[in-house]
């Protein structure tokens, strides 16, 4: 208790006040949720440090500002109470500096609320419909890809293969709301001959808004698994919002990855289902799983192709194999898809292996969920080294399903049969140890507090001939 009252009057309380900001993406309920459960505001920027954008400075100098008004009015006070020996007006002084990290820790989403309501929403109120006209008129497919997870790289696929062909744009990086959506509007010259949209599903009502928005002549429905539970509350909830694609388009030229067990129950005649079988008539043979990428032949008939693509991991090919035959549809040749998908490759932290000490790293942290899990995993499971070792913190965003997703990932990792689990230490880590327990893991188990070092000394951890699979990130904004 006292660590963290002494921490709220260090020099680097403002900045970690704007930092926690910065990484709540300066959305209040997150940010207020946070102040009221950190322990020790000296050691909020632990894994990473404010960046110093704009905002960011300007914000911090307004804070560091306020506050020193508020440090100098006090002494006033204190100083007229003493010179006028009234007992009162010291104690009044020192209560304003005593309060002042408090108040300041609200005052400083005053600003956001303000701006966000008289500026940002009217703005980007402008801008969404200004770019429902764009989309209504544009001449080209527009392909919406929602889901829990997979949305990005499914648009990239999509984007690298049918560009070999077609003129297409794409919304870039992992910029998939509305406003995302109109900015991207903004840029298009009315020539392409396809738009694939992201959509992302931060709160009920979201996919419906965007469909609604950017019209999609066809939908991928890369599946789903619990993910922003904060705010959906349940996955049937996740579910409904991100099929609302699907409804828009009336259940035609709908898309759907039916690898991912929660999806079932949205299923309806009409959608197109996909996995590592085939996709579209297509069917998957001679597949080869490597950490230099996949191989597989997809036939139809008497036709037949042999396809390479740099991504890791059996759980790609149902996407490897749709976009291929989605692509044959759109008209392109066999060669132009062939050379598309050889141009795919591993996102930066997305199943991206590399060599260090002359160990296999397969880099899977960018973010999480249980569909992750279940793949990397099972990539664990399926490559020969030496020694494999599997290292998660486990899954944010999980609401009521925490304990009994974590419960299953612990499960899923001793499925695998790695020779050493090394857990981050949080809130989730004994639900993931309880199931560790319950598949019988009979390998090495090591807790580490303190991810950072853990993640920079990584090098002196592994030897020649291990496989380490790292999977999702724990940002200091979670307990």
């Amino acid at each position: 208790m006292m660590r963290k009252f002494t921490s709220l009057y260090r020099p680097s309380y403002a900045a970690a006040l704007v930092y926690m900001l910065q990484s709540s993406e300066y959305q209040v309920g997150p940010y207020l949720r946070w102040i009221w459960r950190t322990e020790d505001f000296s050691s909020v920027m632990h894994r990473r440090q404010l960046e110093p954008t704009r905002p960011a400075r300007l914000l911090l100098l307004a804070l560091r500002l306020g506050m020193l008004v508020q440090i100098l009015l006090g002494l006033l006070l204190i100083y007229l109470g003493g010179w006028h020996n009234l007992a009162g007006g010291i104690a009044f002084g020192l209560a304003v500096i005593l309060i002042y990290p408090f108040l300041w820790a609200y005052l400083a989403v005053v600003p956001l609320l303000m701006g966000r309501e008289l500026s940002t929403k009217p703005k980007h109120a402008r801008l969404v419909k200004q770019s429902a006209t764009t989309f209504a008129k544009h001449p080209g497919i527009r392909i919406a890809v929602a889901g829990s997870y997979g949305k990005t790289t499914m648009k990239e696929l999509l984007n690298t293969v049918l560009s070999e062909g077609l003129n297409v744009a794409a919304t870039p990086a992992n910029k998939n709301v509305a406003v995302s959506h109109a900015q991207f509007a903004q840029k298009l010259k009315g020539n392409e001959d396809v738009l694939i949209i992201e959509y992302g599903e931060g709160a009920p009502g979201d996919v419906p808004r965007f469909a609604e928005v950017t019209q999609p002549t066809h939908a991928v429905i890369t599946g789903l698994a619990p993910a922003h539970l904060d705010q959906y509350k349940t996955l049937q909830a996740a579910g409904e919002d991100i099929f609302a694609a699907a409804d828009y388009l009336k259940g035609k030229h709908v898309y759907v990855n039916d690898e991912s067990p929660a999806i079932k129950p949205f299923l309806k005649s009409g959608y197109e289902l996909f996995d590592q079988k085939g996709a579209l008539g297509w069917q998957v043979s001679k597949v080869r799983i490597g950490l230099d990428g996949t191989d597989f032949t997809l036939t139809k008939g008497k036709q037949s192709l042999a396809l390479h693509s740099g991504l890791v991991g059996r759980h790609q090919i149902g996407y490897l194999s749709f976009v291929a035959a989605l692509a044959l549809q759109l008209g392109l040749t066999k060669q132009q898809v062939t050379t598309g998908l050889a141009k795919t490759a591993p996102f930066e932290h997305r199943m991206q292996p590399y060599q260090l000490s002359g160990a296999w790293i397969v880099d899977d942290t960018y973010n999480g969920n249980l569909e992750g899990i279940r793949a990397g995993t099972q990539l664990l499971h399926e490559l020969k080294a030496q020694r494999k070792i599997y290292v998660t913190p486990g899954l944010v965003d999980q609401g009521e399903e925490t304990k009994r997703v974590h419960r299953e990932i612990g499960e899923l990792i001793g499925a695998a049969q790695p020779d050493l689990v090394v857990l981050m230490k949080n809130s989730v880590t004994p639900y993931i140890e309880a199931g560790l327990k319950k598949s019988g893991f009979k390998g090495e188990l090591r807790i580490e507090t303190d991810p950072l070092d853990f993640y920079t000394n990584l090098a002196h951890f592994v030897a020649s001939g291990d496989l380490v699979v790292m999977q999702n990130d724990w940002t200091d904004n979670y307990a």
